[in-house]
């Protein structure tokens, strides 16, 4: 071999070396990225698992532990030495099932107990293109007109609750069978 053909090769086979040595460490990065993308996975986990517990304790604490100290001293709220204040109030939600059946039983109940005012009622009615003088005419048009109104009731989730707070707050009951009812005592903390 010529001393020409033994630098060729030698700079060819460097240059191989060179990508070799280029592509183990992109696999080393990439490997190495991974295993710190599982490692940070398994710390979002443990931290959000974390936070759950300590969501448990506060919730404890705060409608259970504090409102029974409270309430066996007579007091539903103090004002703490710092200046700053400790109220416990009731906290409601009352939501509409899931279920068609049971959620008609929901509206029904609403509507015999005279708060049929609170269901907001949607009839939408769809037309053809080309029907838009149609689409002004009144719903019993539509229906004399082979069209099947489309009729969607519903009750706005703040309004609902609202009413179940007023209906305790006056003694008033409202069926949990039909309604998912809850109620606690919730401690509030406010800082000076």
């Amino acid at each position: 071999m010529s001393e020409e053909n033994k630098t060729f090769n030698i700079t060819d086979e460097f240059e191989a070396d060179q990508e070799k040595v280029a592509e183990r460490t992109d696999i080393e990065s990439l490997s190495m990225h991974v295993d710190k993308l599982l490692e940070l996975q398994k710390d979002i986990e443990a931290s959000e698992e974390a936070t759950k517990n300590l969501k448990k304790q506060y919730d404890k604490i705060s409608s259970e532990v504090i409102p029974n100290i409270l309430a066996e001293q007579g007091l539903q709220s103090l004002k703490l030495a710092d200046g700053s204040s400790l109220e416990v109030s009731k906290k409601y939600s009352c939501t509409l099932p899931k279920d068609p059946a049971k959620k008609e039983a929901a509206y029904k109940w609403l509507r015999d107990n005279g708060l049929g005012d609170i269901i907001k009622n949607e009839v939408a009615v769809t037309f053809g293109v080309g029907e838009d003088n149609k689409a002004e005419q009144l719903l019993n048009l539509a229906a004399d007109n082979g069209y099947e109104p489309q009729q969607k009731s519903k009750v706005e989730p703040m309004t609902l609750k609202a009413l179940y707070r007023e209906r305790v707050e006056a003694g008033l009951d409202m069926p949990s069978d039909v309604f998912h009812l809850f109620m606690k005592d919730e401690t509030k903390l406010s800082r000076k």
